[in-house]
This record gives structure tokens, C-alpha cells and sequence, in this order.
């Protein structure tokens, strides 16, 4: 059921987001969430996509081009920390998903940051529509990995339970560093 921890995100999108609501990717990498949020959103949603790196965001374009039918999405070649000013103010999401770390098969060197990621939590959770949730796919097996991982945690644990159910998901039986699941759900 769950074989890895992209497995597992993509359960809990399509547990969560629906047709006609409004999400956010905030690194979209190769474009896996994007699609999946573009398909599930259809034309009535829309979806909202960040990355720093330009060949992430072409092979994200492209992968929608061709692979969604809907033209729901917009792209932004930028930093996450930098959403507030790309996002429409009145925007509520119903979903928003990071995968930390580094474009897979791309300059290992160009990694998110654990500055960065934790001021654009911070501009994310008062967006969460009441029920809406924010997963951060964490990877710490690379140089920063367990720093970003450390303070986004630190962050995460300090919320509100009044205002957020926090939760984490990891596998315990894996070798080699395995990515951590964050779990955050507005009350």
C-alpha cells in the first residue's frame, strides 16, 4: 500500500483534493504532485506551482502539456520563501505539498534550504482552508538534508494543536536515510 513515501503523499491528495479547489506545489521538481493536483483539481481548481530551477519548471510545463487535460496551472520560476508574492491575498488552499532536497537526476549542489522552507511554511498555514493539509516530504541523506529536516520539525512541533493536527510518517525498517513525512491538517 504504502511502498515509499511518494506512495503514501499521493494517498493523502487524493484523499484530500477535489475537484474545483485551489492547491499548491511549492517545488515542483518533474512535475509527478503537479500533474496528479492538475488532474484532480480539473479546470474548475487551480493549482500553483514553484521552483527555483528553470529545467524544473520546463519539464513540469511539459509534462502538463501533454499529460493533463486541463490548463489550471501556473508556474513560477521562483522560490518558495517568495509565494506571498505570486499568490492571489485572498487564495485558501485546500492542499500544498514540498518535497525537500534536490531535483532528482538533476545538480545535486542546488538543494531547498531550511531558511527558505520554513518562511514559506510559515506564509502557507494561514492559507490552510479548515480541513486543508500541507505534507513535507523531507529528505535528509544529502548535505543539508538533516539540517532543513531539524528545523522544519522544530517548526512543525511548535504549532498550535488547538489550530493544527501535526503528525509524522517514516519508515523504520529502511536503510540508507529514508525521507520523513510531515502531516499538517488545519482545524
Amino acid at each position: 500500500m504504502f511502498q515509499n513515501i511518494v506512495s503514501l503523499s499521493h494517498h493523502i491528495i487524493k484523499e484530500k483534493v477535489h475537484k474545483g479547489d485551489h492547491v499548491l506545489d511549492a517545488t515542483v521538481g518533474k512535475g509527478n504532485d503537479t500533474l496528479l493536483l492538475s488532474q484532480l483539481v480539473e479546470d474548475e481548481g487551480s493549482v500553483y506551482g514553484f521552483d527555483l530551477q528553470a529545467e524544473a519548471i520546463g519539464i513540469t510545463q511539459k509534462r502538463l502539456n501533454t499529460e493533463s487535460n486541463y490548463k489550471n496551472t501556473k508556474l513560477f520560476q521562483a522560490d518558495h520563501s517568495q509565494l506571498d508574492k505570486y499568490l492571489p491575498a485572498d487564495l485558501e488552499l485546500q492542499f500544498a505539498i514540498f518535497n525537500l532536497g534536490y531535483l532528482p537526476s538533476g545538480d545535486k549542489e542546488i538543494i531547498t534550504k531550511a531558511e527558505t522552507t520554513t518562511m514559506a511554511i510559515e506564509a502557507i498555514l494561514p492559507r490552510l482552508k479548515k480541513d486543508g493539509v500541507l505534507a513535507i516530504a523531507s529528505y535528509i541523506g544529502h548535505p543539508g538534508g538533516m539540517e532543513e529536516f531539524l528545523k522544519v520539525q522544530l517548526l512543525v512541533e511548535s504549532l498550535d494543536q488547538k489550530r493544527y493536527n501535526v503528525g509524522m510518517f517514516q519508515f523504520l525498517n529502511q536503510k540508507n536515510n529514508p525521507p520523513r513525512l510531515f502531516i499538517i491538517e488545519r482545524r
